[in-house]
């Protein structure tokens, strides 16, 4: 009878190994992409990966740190409510017994700002302002005289790198990760200071991206970034937000093919995740709050996976669903305590939800 059992046993073993497999191969990535918690909020946060994200399979975490954590390296950069190194142990042993691959992402070029919030290191830094005409002095909304939405830095001032490869280097190592988020999305701010002015934006953009790209090859991690700046906005009629107004469109030709490409779109299916991955990239199509928009984008991965050569079906690497609030207020709506509804329309957690029930029935197939 114990032989029996142990039988019984070892075959449900295989074959759930053998259905995770299946579904590994036909959406490597299945992802979400959400803010990291606050220091006294560390034990929720592990109790939400135990709770809700391990029993969906999940098996990607971008978590957006920024300047939130204890840097040794560059103390001048902690932000409040800043993660200490063993907060960050417990989330990382966390993911680990979850199965899950922990990407910390901190903002690169662009989201040096929220309009006139000045951020870390255009604080300490100022000298790297790409646009430091702008006044930061003032409340400001969207739009404006300006353009103003985020502030950049300078790609090209001779002191930016050595401070945030500092920065980036100290945030993979803790995380022990193999992969690093540079965010590089809405990046309106671009070519305008004495450096860049009269400078290619596509070759500009492109330049920062290998920079990034080149010193994360180095110890052998992958460099991920958001897509929208490769999109050319006007020709496609995708818009400002999702796509490119500022010419940096014609990087996707200049930047390394190794790069993951996070391909967001939030109100309609756009189907550009076929646009990145003919063009050589890996690419994660990530939704937000809609939840028929959202089956319909996991079902373009799987028909474009499905549909296409042998050479392209592996780039179509999977989905990854973004929440654009803090850590406490995702899980207080995730678990129904606060509303969930988006003042633009849709619904987060029933996006979710939606997209990780799909998922699930095509783990049941196997």
């Amino acid at each position: 009878m114990k032989n029996f059992l142990s039988l019984v046993v070892l075959i449900f073993a295989l074959l759930n190994g053998y259905s995770q497999h299946k579904l590994d191969s036909i959406l490597p990535v299945r992802g979400i992409s959400m803010a990291a918690p606050n220091p006294d909020g560390v034990d929720k946060f592990v109790d939400f990966i135990n709770d809700a994200l391990a029993p969906r399979n999940l098996n990607t975490m971008v978590l957006r740190v920024d300047y939130r954590y204890q840097y040794k390296s560059r103390p001048e950069l902690v932000d409040e409510n800043a993660l200490s190194e063993s907060d960050v142990k417990k989330i990382v042993k966390a993911c680990k017994q979850a199965g899950i691959s922990v990407i910390p992402q901190v903002n690169m070029l662009g989201h040096q700002s929220w309009f006139n919030n000045v951020g870390k290191l255009l604080q300490e830094y100022p000298q790297f302002n790409e646009t430091p005409e702008v006044p930061v002095d003032r409340d400001i909304e969207w739009p404006n005289e300006w353009g103003l939405y985020c502030l950049s830095y300078c790609p090209l001032h001779p002191e930016v790198h050595e401070v945030i490869f500092e920065v980036i280097d100290e945030i993979v190592a803790v995380f022990e990760a193999d992969a690093f988020h540079a965010g590089m999305d809405e990046v309106f701010f671009l070519g305008m200071d004495e450096r860049c002015k009269g400078r290619d934006n596509a070759e500009l953009f492109a330049g920062e991206v290998t920079v990034l790209r080149n010193h994360l090859a180095r110890n052998n991690k992958k460099l991920w970034i958001w897509g929208d700046r490769l999109i050319d906005g006007r020709t496609t009629g995708i818009g400002l937000w999702e796509g490119s107004y500022n010419n940096t469109h014609r990087a996707i030709d200049m930047i390394p093919k190794d790069v993951v490409i996070n391909d967001w779109h939030y109100e309609r299916p756009d189907p550009t995740a076929a646009y990145f991955a003919l063009k050589g990239f890996n690419v994660v199509t990530c939704p937000w709050r809609f939840p028929d928009v959202t089956k319909k984008q996991l079902q373009m991965m799987l028909d474009f996976k499905e549909g296409a050569t042998d050479e392209v079906k592996g780039r179509y690497q999977g989905m990854m669903h973004t929440v654009w609030t803090s850590a406490e207020n995702t899980i207080e709506q995730f678990y129904g305590r606060q509303d969930a509804n988006s003042t633009r329309g849709g619904n987060w957690v029933e996006a979710f939800k939606a997209m990780y029930d799909e998922i699930e029935k095509l783990e049941e197939r196997f």
